[in-house]
């Protein structure tokens, strides 16, 4: 008869320290930097990266970290300029207005189009997506 998941401790793995997955992050950021947007090759990158953390996020293998048990009081705020954000950015996409009313999306694409800032906005993407895998 097998222990019960809750009661068995596990013993924490060599690579699921920081000292090995931020290098590890920041390796693969430094190569889908250097890929061209909306290239095919950064397309596969990016969907192979999140489906092998999507696969990580979904196994039992990593052990995890415990959930907040209630939010702080001023966390609610921030739902407001994600909202404004979220808000802005369906509209101007919905109505399609070009260079008129561009998106923010649009707005940092000459931003990332230097391959040291695009790498860190893959690793700013990697190490977010990493951190809800670890939840």
């Amino acid at each position: 008869m097998g222990r019960p998941r809750e009661l068995s401790v596990e013993a924490p793995r060599g690579w699921d320290r920081p000292t090995v997955a931020v290098p590890v992050l920041l390796c693969l950021s430094l190569v889908g930097g250097q890929l061209p947007s909306f290239s095919t090759a950064a397309n596969r990158g990016v969907l192979g990266a999140g489906a092998v953390l999507l696969c990580l996020g979904l196994s039992h293998r990593l052990p995890r970290r415990p959930a907040p048990r209630r939010l702080a009081s001023g966390a609610a705020w921030w739902l407001l300029p994600v909202t404004v954000f979220v808000g802005f950015e369906a509209v101007t996409f919905a109505l399609a207005r070009g260079q008129d009313f561009p998106t923010f999306s649009r707005l940092a694409d000459p931003l990332l189009e230097v391959h040291l800032l695009r790498s860190g906005a893959w690793f700013a993407w990697l190490a977010g997506f990493w951190a809800l895998v670890r939840r």
